[in-house]
């Protein structure tokens, strides 16, 4: 067994009982699950099922209302020392891309690390340029945002996510916003993450990608966990007529 699989199976993040409402309408109902180190967990479910908003939830951008939620053993709260590492810690690709347009590539990637971590330039810009070759962008360091194909900043955006070395990375429906054509090399990157250990908790619709890359499929719906199993009994097996209707719509 690698030294990876040893450490697998320890509980990283927690989450216990989380409630979350936006106005009347409760988008979290006492949810619980655990995401283990090393492990790669795909979330699928109908939009509005609450999906992104645990994703945000781990990351603090979405305050829960109920419940409680650990990283590592630490509450996540608005202490502001606490969050900020816990940030570090946990790293997220949005659907849109958010990088700084003003920005060329290699200073996108290398802005946290200056800001947060303090690491000087020259080494955080080769630390930056080898992030940068392993998402297959290292020729295009020096160019700006608008230069880049919608796959290119996707890739962009998971290098500047790696570049705070976090021990988790959450994808919130990483290739929704994205051209049919460059999915795939976005999902590429998110294989090789996963085949190195990286701990993953993604939401997306695609279905193929979970079978083969997560160790489990969660099926939210309407604000709960309403089925998890390893991908081969997932898509093999499914537990209700919802989850085969909505595993129909998405395609095989």
């Amino acid at each position: 067994m690698s030294a990876n699989q040893l450490a697998r199976g320890m509980p990283y993040i927690v989450v216990d009982q989380v409630t979350k409402s936006f106005g009347s309408h409760q988008v979290l109902k006492c949810v619980s699950t655990q995401f283990c180190t090393g492990e790669v967990t795909v979330i699928i479910g109908a939009s509005g099922s609450g999906k992104s908003t645990l994703l945000r939830a781990i990351n603090r951008l979405e305050p829960h209302d109920g419940g409680r939620i650990t990283i590592d053993g630490v509450e996540v709260t608005d202490h502001e020392a606490t969050l900020q590492k816990q940030r570090c810690e946990v790293g997220m690709v949005f659907q849109q891309f958010n990088l700084f347009g003003h920005m060329t590539v290699l200073d996108n990637v290398t802005l946290a690390p200056r800001r947060i971590h303090r690491t000087p330039r020259a080494r955080a810009n080769d630390q930056a340029l080898a992030l940068l070759e392993r998402v297959g962008m290292q020729a295009h360091a020096h160019k700006y945002p608008w230069q880049l194909s919608g796959g290119q900043q996707q890739r962009v955006a998971i290098a500047r996510a790696l570049a705070m070395q976090p021990q988790v990375m959450l994808f919130d429906e990483p290739t929704s916003a994205l051209d049919p054509e460059m999915v795939q090399e976005v999902l590429d990157v998110m294989r090789e993450l996963a085949r190195g250990g990286m701990t993953m908790i993604v939401v997306t619709h695609e279905m193929g990608f979970a079978r083969e890359v997560a160790d489990r499929v969660m099926f939210f719906d309407q604000g709960c966990i309403a089925h998890e199993a390893p991908p081969a009994d997932f898509f093999g097996r499914p537990a209700s007529e919802r989850i085969a209707a909505f595993i129909g719509r998405m395609g095989h």
